[in-house]
Order: structure tokens, then C-alpha cells, then sequence
């Protein structure tokens, strides 16, 4: 690590020297602009936009499957289901159920979580902190883009083909995935469309994760040591390390399963599976192929939505604490143990599936070992704060709810951790706690939290800082009542993903379903002060917040094409 400055982290850089910058002309025409732009600052927003839409659809399917668990007894004319004794049985069949679960579950771990906090706040703000002109492949950035659009395109159109959206999880185990279109509804052309979606995402990512890291070490303005990077560029950096190599992996694994199920190849499906009253041909691959590939891949992307929000929170505490980030090279430094820790800690999803001894033991102990640097990020946020003149506006407000909640999440996620008790928790409510408090508080709080702190860099309007507290505290509550009730219904044993449970869950499914909706219309307001922001309100200022900051706050609110006339050169 080179020599720590006097204020490291990115913020509060010194007057600079300025040489003259290299652009070419803005372009020209809407097309052009707004839609195949090769500035890293329209695709930043093109990025926005679409977690913006998937967002929706996500939450959209969220609540139908709340409402079937919350009330399970009720019946929609059309979409109602009967139960076995011929009562009605819930919203919607099982089946469906079950598909809108793999969809719902998809869409946010994708398009959302991946792609928001990543690909969206990387795009706009990584050039701009490290002072670069743009990425260091603008066209390629554009197409990166465009293929993930394509993604969601194919995977939205599993809704329309006739076998309908997939049913086997967001996570697509085998053999359910990988057997063929005449195994029963959502197991056709549906589960195939998910397959081809996700490897068609795999690419894109791995686009954006070299065009992150090239600009990164390649482009930086004279003075911008490593050490006196920004920990969001840290953070977007580490993040593209993980997505090279988590990606890599997941891509060849959705082409096995795509060979599976459309070329009789059997890299998932066991010997002598039934299927449809007959032997699968060909047979004698191996379920757990699969399982392994995903979660190599699985529990990194856990860190590739997480750590982004953990750049975004280390830059708004510093500012609304007015005080240099606590620990800078020690913050550095455990970012860099979680990317490595990341790829060996994967079989922890996989304790009941008869893992020998050893194995279990192993991965017990280098899941526990990886709360060890996340452990030191949240002392050292929490030092920062620690005798700062702090003040609470949104953004703030969002970080301290995260370093509260997302706490909460990583405490359940060492009891999962534990082997022997993972026997009790796994494939219950409990583990859908621990992770929805992980990603909801976690990697969408710091989502929250980022727009409400760049919103006036991008749209050159301040917001109405009074409505944006209301939906900070509206989020803040529905999000412990729609999420905390479900570690009480796993710690009593109800299952996740199924349609259906024993009535003594009632009561707590349906606290859970009142959170649920009262959490989606709550961001009913989120969206409301965007468009807001966007076409009125005070003109932003350059600085926008009253504390020396990183190179994003030196240009003009919104910033231009040619974000830097001159090239910055720190001294």
C-alpha cells in the first residue's frame, strides 16, 4: 500500500493543477444522447433506469405471493386454487406460486441488486472520483448494457410462452431445472428462457467488470495513488475482481444446463430419473454439480450487491460526520479479505447435503472468519462517527438504519454459519430473514441512501428533504415488520417456498404480508420524489453538502459531457 495522505479516502482534494483534457465533441440527436450513448454518465442512468423497471415487476410479484401467504384461505376469481378437500386454497396454484417466487427472486438478485449499486453508481461516479474522461472502453461499456437489457428482455418473456415462467428458484437446482419440456408446467421452454437469460447476463457483467477494472488502473489522473482513492472506487474495484471471476464461473454453468435440457445431455440429471413415465436418456450426471457451480458463483454475487453499498455508506458517514473516514488502509484492507474469503466459504449453502465431516468443519470456520473484516468496517464507521458533528439528513438517516439492520443480518448469518445448527435453520423462514436482512437493509438501503446523497450531482435539483425523511422512517419500520416476523416462523419450523403451511403460521404470515405491502407503497413516494427532483427544485450547488469531498463535487450540478475541461492533477 503506498504512503497514507493527510485525508485519505478521496475526500477534500487540494487545489490541482490542470493540463488539457482530450474530448471529442458531445453527440448529437436523441438517439445518439440518450439511448446508444457511449458516455459513462447516460449509461450510469440507463443502468438506473432499468433496476428502476425491474424493481417494479419484482415488487409486483412480491406482493401477489404475500398476499397468498398472508391470507391463505381467500381466492381470486381466476387465479384461485382449491386444496385437497376441494376449499379454496390461496390466490393462486401452487405451481404459479412457485413461479413467481423464481421470478421474483431473479429479477431483484439480477437486475436489481447486482445491477443498481454496481453497474448504475460505478458507471456514473468511478470515472468521474478517479478524475478519468470516461471508461476505458466506452463502446464496450455501451454494449455491456445492452446485453444485460437483452437478458431481462428474455427473461421477461417467460411469462408469455406457453409452459409459463420457471418454478424451480431463483437459484435452479437440478435436476428440477435441467430435465426437459415435457416434465409439467414450468418446466419447459420457461426454465429454458431463465437458463439463456442469466448467461446472457453473465456476459454483460463480465463486460462491465473489465471496463471497471482497466479504468481503475489505467486512467487514474496524475496524483491519484491507490491510497488516495475514494472507498466506493475501492469498493466498485473489489466488486469487478469478484464479478470476473464469480461470472466466469456461472456463465459455462448455465450452458451445461441449457445442453441438459435441449440436447439429451445429463451434466445434472442423475442415473435412472424418472421423467414422464420414462428413464431420462443417457443419465448419470450428478444435482450437486450444479449446486456447486451456482453457489461458487452464489455467495461472491452475495458480495458483488453488498459491497458496492459499502462504498456508498463509507462516503456518506465521512460527510455527515465531517470527519476523514476512521481506518482508512484498514478498510482497504478488509474489502480485500472479503473479495478472497468470498470464493472459499460457497458450500455453507450445501451443509445438509451430506458433506463429510472436514468439509463441514471448514466452511464452518471460514464463514465465521469472513464477519472478521466486515466486523471491522462497521467499528470503523461507527468510529468515525464517534465525536463528529453529525447531522441527519436522508442519506445519513439510510446509513445509520444500514449499519443497524445489516448488523442484524450478519449475526443470523453466523448462526447459519454453524454446521450442526444449520441442520435446524436450513431451507426454513429463518434463512430467508437472514438474507432479505442482508440485501433489503444492506444492499437497498445503501441504494437509498446513494441516490438521496448524488441525486442532486445527477439532476442539478435539490429535493424536498421533509417527504424524504417521511419515506426514510415509512421504510425503515415496514421493513423490520414485514421481514422480522419470518425469523419466528422458521425458528418454529415453517419451510420457505412452499404455497402452502400449517395454520398455527397464520398470525405471523399475515404481520408479514401488512410490512410487505406497506414497504411497497412506501417506495410509491421514493419514485414520487425523483420525478420531483428531477423536472423542479433549487439548483444544486457544485459542493451540494457542506463538507470537503472527493472529485465528483469540484464539477457543476448536473455534471457536463466533457465532465473535466482540464484533466485534474492532484498535487
Amino acid at each position: 500500500m503506498p504512503e497514507r495522505p493527510a485525508n485519505p479516502g478521496g475526500h477534500a482534494p487540494e487545489a490541482v493543477e490542470r493540463v488539457p483534457a482530450h474530448g471529442h465533441a458531445a453527440p448529437r440527436g436523441f438517439l445518439r444522447t440518450h439511448v446508444f450513448s457511449v458516455d459513462h454518465k447516460v449509461i450510469g442512468k440507463q443502468y438506473l433506469d432499468l433496476a428502476l423497471l425491474a424493481v417494479v415487476i419484482g415488487m409486483v410479484l412480491s406482493w401477489l405471493m404475500r398476499l397468498h401467504l398472508g391470507w391463505p384461505k381467500a381466492a381470486i376469481p381466476g387465479l384461485g386454487a382449491l386444496s385437497a378437500g376441494g376449499a379454496p386454497g390461496g390466490v393462486m396454484t401452487p405451481e404459479y406460486y412457485l413461479s413467481l417466487m423464481t421470478m421474483h427472486g431473479t429479477i431483484m438478485v439480477f437486475f436489481v441488486l447486482t445491477t443498481a449499486p454496481f453497474a448504475g453508481f460505478g458507471n456514473f461516479l468511478l470515472p468521474i472520483q478517479v478524475g478519468a474522461e470516461d471508461m476505458a472502453f466506452p463502446r464496450l461499456n455501451m454494449m455491456s448494457f445492452w446485453v444485460t437489457f437483452l437478458a431481462f428482455l428474455v427473461l421477461i418473456a417467460a411469462f408469455f410462452v406457453p409452459e409459463g415462467p420457471p418454478l424451480s428458484g431463483w437459484t435452479a437446482y437440478a435436476p428440477l431445472s435441467a430435465v426437459g419440456r415435457d416434465a409439467g408446467p414450468g418446466q419447459g421452454l420457461g426454465q429454458t428462457l431463465w437458463a439463456a437469460s442469466i448467461g446472457i447476463f453473465c456476459i454483460g457483467q463480465l463486460l462491465g467488470s473489465l471496463n471497471f477494472i482497466t479504468t481503475t488502473l489505467d486512467l487514474r489522473a496524475k496524483g491519484m495513488s491507490l491510497a488516495r482513492m475514494p472507498f466506493s472506487t475501492w469498493a466498485w474495484f473489489t466488486t469487478s475482481i469478484i464479478g470476473l471471476i464469480a461470472f466466469s464461473v456461472l456463465l459455462p454453468a448455465c450452458v451445461l444446463l441449457i445442453l441438459d435440457r435441449v440436447a439429451g445431455t445429463s451434466f445434472f440429471v442423475p442415473a435412472g430419473l424418472v421423467i414422464s413415465d420414462r428413464l431420462q436418456p443417457h443419465a448419470g450426471g450428478s444435482p450437486l454439480l450444479w449446486q456447486h457451480l451456482f453457489w461458487f458463483f452464489g455467495h461472491p454475487e452475495v458480495y458483488i450487491m453488498i459491497l458496492p453499498a459499502f462504498g456508498i455508506i463509507s462516503e456518506i458517514i465521512p460527510t455527515f460526520s465531517r470527519k476523514p473516514i476512521f481506518g482508512y488502509e484498514a478498510m482497504v484492507y478488509a474489502i480485500a479479505s472479503i473479495a478472497f474469503l468470498s470464493f472459499i466459504v460457497w458450500a455453507h449453502h450445501m451443509f445438509t447435503v451430506g458433506m463429510p465431516l472436514a468439509g463441514q468443519l471448514f466452511f464452518t470456520l471460514s464463514t465465521m472468519l469472513i464477519a472478521v473484516p466486515t466486523g471491522v468496517k462497521i467499528f470503523n464507521w461507527t468510529t468515525t462517527m464517534w465525536r463528529g458533528s453529525l447531522t441527519f439528513e436522508p442519506p445519513m438517516l439510510f446509513a445509520l438504519a444500514f449499519l443497524f439492520l445489516f448488523t442484524i443480518g450478519g449475526f443470523s448469518g453466523l448462526m447459519l454459519a454453524i454446521a450442526p445448527a444449520d441442520f435446524q435453520y436450513h431451507d426454513t423462514y429463518f434463512v430467508v430473514a437472514h438474507f432479505h436482512y442482508v440485501l433489503v437493509p444492506g444492499a437497498v438501503f445503501g441504494i437509498m441512501g446513494g441516490v438521496y446523497y448524488w441525486l442532486p450531482k445527477w439532476t442539478g435539483h435539490m429535493y424536498d428533504m421533509k417527504l424524504a425523511k417521511w419515506h426514510f422512517w415509512l421504510t425503515a419500520i415496514f421493513v423490520n415488520v414485514l421481514f422480522f416476523p419470518q425469523h419466528f416462523l422458521g425458528l418454529a419450523g415453517m419451510q420457505r417456498r412452499i404455497p402452502d403451511y400449517p395454520t398455527q403460521f397464520t398470525d405471523w404470515n399475515m404481520v408479514s404480508s401488512i410490512g410487505g405491502f406497506g414497504f411497497g407503497l412506501s417506495q410509491l413516494l421514493f419514485v414520487w420524489l425523483i420525478i420531483r427532483c428531477v423536472k423542479r427544485g433549487e439548483r444544486a450547488t457544485a459542493g451540494v453538502w457542506d463538507w470537503p469531498h472527493g472529485l465528483e463535487w469540484t464539477v457543476p450540478s448536473p455534471a457536463p459531457y466533457h465532465t473535466f475541461e482540464k484533466s485534474p492533477e492532484l498535487k
